[in-house]
């Protein structure tokens, strides 16, 4: 499965909810979504989660799962994205099969390579800077330490799609594109956006 350049992250902190958020980014065009619940119970995520994934398949959109194996099971999304204190990618595989999309989030190139090691699809390398939608933030990136790592990683021969995340704008977007990186993750940007639609068709149009 073709893992997409623009992908957006629901915003658990977002006034509008995460199921008309989805709704919003896909009717404007985005193919993938990621959703991210915090701070609920696993009855309402799966409940809203399970709304979210309808809607995606009728609209042949990617649906993955934020942090929970288990979760994303029971909704049969088409992968998870795991954090650095989830259940290890190579866990994950072997509960859901070869099958699914398994992204894993990094910070460095060695999280890097051992995410390749493990058998994901794709790495969520970030933050590119500071963001308010991400607790116990990791050391920022920029647009040197995506450079730097892609770099290495060519190197070394090796080859995995790279998604930036962290607070990304929309002026961001081509520098980010230039270091080589697949794509980029949005949540904020969007989901805070007066327009939605606009917003996210503007932010297509860049790639």
């Amino acid at each position: 499965m073709e893992i997409a350049k623009l992908q957006f992250i629901t915003n658990y902190i977002s006034d509008i909810s995460h199921l008309n958020q989805v709704k919003a980014v896909v009717k404007a065009g985005v193919k993938w979504v990621q959703y991210r619940p915090k701070y609920t119970s696993k009855a309402d995520v799966i409940a809203e989660g399970q709304e979210i994934a309808a809607f995606c398949k009728q609209h042949s959109v990617v649906f993955i799962m934020n942090d929970s194996v288990d979760i994303s099971l029971q909704l049969n999304t088409d992968g998870v994205h795991l954090g650095n204190e989830d259940m290890s990618p190579k866990e994950a595989r072997k509960i859901l099969g070869n099958n699914k999309i398994i992204g894993g989030t990094a910070n460095t190139i060695k999280d890097v390579i051992c995410l390749i090691n493990q058998g994901v699809n794709y790495v969520g390398l970030g933050p590119y800077q500071f963001t308010e939608t991400k607790k116990n933030l990791s050391p920022v990136i920029g647009v040197k330490g995506y450079e730097d790592i892609i770099k290495g990683l060519n190197n070394k021969n090796l080859v995995i799609p790279i998604i930036a995340i962290g607070g990304i704008k929309s002026e961001d977007v081509k520098g980010l594109l230039n270091t080589e990186v697949h794509g980029v993750a949005i949540s904020s940007l969007i989901s805070d956006a007066s327009n939605i639609h606009k917003k996210t068709t503007a932010l297509l149009n860049l790639f």
